[in-house]
């Protein structure tokens, strides 16, 4: 920037942030973001900074104001982890109350739909963790990690004084909380690194989750870290029949639950106390990024269950984002593995949400017309927690008329030619499906961790394949021999047996794996664990009609012909023979067929009339039900007969269904 352009930029920025200092200050009203303002007099300081001479008396900036461990343990979590999908807005909630209203009356297969109240909890910006209890004492503590396996931190955890070492009864449970770093304690830390020489901490929840996974235990000690824990995940007695009940018996068993949960009998309620609690946040010692909505009932909760991802009967209702400002220097376009082309705005580096952005989606064409949003000009940028950055706005006031319009290209080198838009829809795709770009893009899917799951199989890795000619299609991976490998640069012995041995351990893989390395249109990880459990081998998704995979719940039609279509290619289908000469697909062992019981719980007591316990049984898993052997809240169905015992009566004690013989085969059918 010269010292002209420099001139020219600060009398622009004065001019925008003293109008927005006095809506704020004197008409009691804002147009901008607090964030976002702050933003602009930062860069106005930065300007002023590298040009001295160029600060007037008029500037906002000169007004007065007032033993350690070697490594951690992998753990198997007993109970798998899940994340709450996120929303931002009122119209967001109402649709996440309208969807849990239809489908608890579609699995409750009632004829009008159940009322659930909610529970709303603040959601804490910090680390989840697990914690295990045996007979009332602190057995493991250990990480999310990827929802599956985690990693012991017993010993830290061990250090925080908010986390009971034993509980106020002998019960066996699991529970999950969230570990957070108080803002005075945060401060207190970065006062140090500053006085140590060294970068302060970006944000508290990295301080936590790096804390923890510290080897030496007396660091966690020093740094006095907290937890709220929320949930109780598993027990050896029958859990509290609502969300409710469940925060209070955690308190009673001694842990540090956070006061503020509120019991909300409608959305609006809902909604109510999440504008409160935008207000309210800052006065407390921990970092409140949104409120988690719970639906009460645990009855309802199990009715509704979880998708592949996140539960049903929860979500995670975010604050407004942070906003910040900053400059679109270029707008790139990259072809994802579908062969949709997306454009990126290229940012001037900017802090937001305590990560450092250089890059925000455009998405597509028509929000690039919406926000009229050209290369040079200032942007309100936003990021949502872990959500890709968006821009916002333009502030348009501060143009020059240098600001270049963006337009689509004919063709793109990456698409290996043309582009185009199809009609109907808002994203350009390659015209050439095989594109050098898109196919790189696909095989870094297909050994990635959602598909086959390769090690030592990275991006660069599979580049250095295919540019060395070692492999074409996928099925070409599980012909490499140690010695194929040794001409690949810095690839010594090691890393090729490791590279060998880890694809020998792919040659078998489960069946909703196998879906998602194929790269099929809008075919995800919960989609390819539904056609698993519906269809149960790969040869019979191969010959599905689309009438079947429309009639998969939750499957819509643009997903139900993407998947129709695919098989129905040659190239996929030559690609495909090709990879299960070389792969075992295992059948999925809990094929079942789709009904109204899907996912139900069944306990049987009594003589049946014409079907023995045996056959009951097998029709109950047959359509998709689990079958219990005691009766509890989370009993969907009692199944009796004659002479029924104690489950008939406890299940009209607690209102579970109950059902004859008659009724059941009525209802599977």
């Amino acid at each position: 920037m010269t010292k002209n352009e420099a001139q020219k930029r600060l009398k622009q920025l004065k001019k925008v942030i003293n109008y927005h200092r006095h809506l704020y200050h004197v008409e009691d009203r804002q147009e901008l973001p607090d964030t976002a303002y702050d933003a602009l007099e930062e860069e106005l300081r930065r300007i002023e900074e590298k040009w001295p001479l160029l600060i007037t008396p008029d500037s906002p900036t000169q007004r007065v104001s007032g033993k350690p461990l070697d490594k951690f343990e992998k753990v198997t979590h007993k109970i798998s982890q899940w994340s709450f999908n996120d929303a931002f807005t009122p119209a967001d909630m109402q649709d996440f109350d309208k969807r849990v209203k239809k489908m608890l009356k579609e699995k409750l297969a009632v004829n009008s739909a159940p009322i659930p109240t909610y529970v709303c909890e603040l959601k804490i910006d910090g680390f989840k963790i697990v914690l295990t209890y045996e007979q009332g004492l602190l057995k493991t503590a250990v990480t999310r990690g990827n929802g599956l396996v985690g990693e012991n931190v017993t010993a830290n955890v061990r250090t925080i004084e908010a986390i009971p070492l034993s509980l106020t009864r002998p019960v066996n449970i699991i529970v999950e909380g969230e570990i957070w770093l108080g803002k005075k304690n945060f401060d207190i830390l970065n006062k140090q690194q500053v006085i140590d020489n060294k970068p302060a901490f970006a944000n508290p929840r990295n301080v936590a989750a790096g804390t923890i996974r510290q080897l030496d235990s007396s660091v966690v000690a020093e740094r006095k870290l907290s937890c709220f824990v929320y949930d109780l995940a598993w027990a050896d007695f029958d859990l509290p029949e609502t969300q409710v009940e469940e925060l209070k018996l955690l308190a009673e068993l001694g842990f540090q639950t956070n006061k503020y949960w509120h019991f909300c009998p409608t959305m609006k309620e809902v909604v109510d106390y999440w504008h409160l609690w935008q207000k309210k946040k800052e006065k407390e010692d921990y970092w409140v990024d949104g409120v988690v909505i719970k639906v009460n009932e645990q009855k309802y909760q199990t009715a509704l269950g979880y998708t592949g991802k996140a539960p049903r009967f929860g979500v995670a209702f975010k604050f407004p984002a942070e906003q910040v400002t900053t400059v679109v220097e270029d707008i790139l376009l990259q072809v994802g593995r579908t062969g949709v082309v997306t454009p990126v705005a290229v940012l001037r580096p900017v802090l937001v949400a305590g990560t450092t952005v250089s890059r925000a989606t455009l998405h597509n064409e028509d929000e690039i017309a919406r926000l009229d949003v050209r290369i040079g000009d200032t942007v309100i940028l936003q990021k949502a927690g872990d959500v890709i950055p968006d821009i916002v706005s333009v502030l348009k006031d501060l143009r020059t008329g240098k600001e270049k319009v963006f337009h689509f290209p004919k063709t793109l080198d990456a698409c290996g030619g043309d582009i185009e838009r199809v009609p109907g829809q808002v994203a350009y795709r390659c015209v050439n499906k095989n594109s050098v770009t898109q196919f790189r893009r696909k095989f870094y899917h297909f050994v990635g961790k959602h598909a086959f799951d390769i090690n030592h199989c990275g991006p660069k890795v599979v580049d250095m394949l295919l540019d060395n000619k070692l492999v074409a299609e996928y099925s070409d991976l599980f012909t490499l021999k140690v010695g194929d490998l040794a001409i690949l640069p810095r690839f010594g012995e090691k890393s090729a047996n490791n590279l060998c041995k880890a694809i020998e351990e792919r040659r078998t893989v489960e069946l909703p794996n196998f879906i998602v390395g194929l790269s099929i249109d809008n075919v995800g990880t919960e989609t390819a664990e539904d056609l698993a459990k519906i269809f149960g081998t790969i040869e019979k998704i191969s010959k599905a009609s689309l009438k079947e995979f429309n009639d998969i719940f939750g499957i819509g039609g643009v997903v139900a012909q993407s998947i129709f279509d695919w098989f129905r290619n040659k190239d996929n289908r030559h690609l495909l023979e090709k990879l299960l000469k070389q792969v075992k697909v295992k059948p999925f062992k809990n094929k079942v067929v789709q009904s109204v019981i899907f996912g139900k719980s069944f306990v049987l007591t009594g003589s049946l009339p014409t079907l023995s316990r045996e056959e009951a049984e097998k029709l109950i898993k047959k359509y998709g039900g689990k079958v219990m052997s005691s009766v509890s809240i989370k009993t969907d169905y009692v199944l009796v007969g004659e002479n029924p015992g104690s489950k008939h009566t406890k299940a009209q004690e607690l209102g579970v269904t109950i059902l004859s013989e008659a009724n059941f085969l009525k209802l599977i059918k």
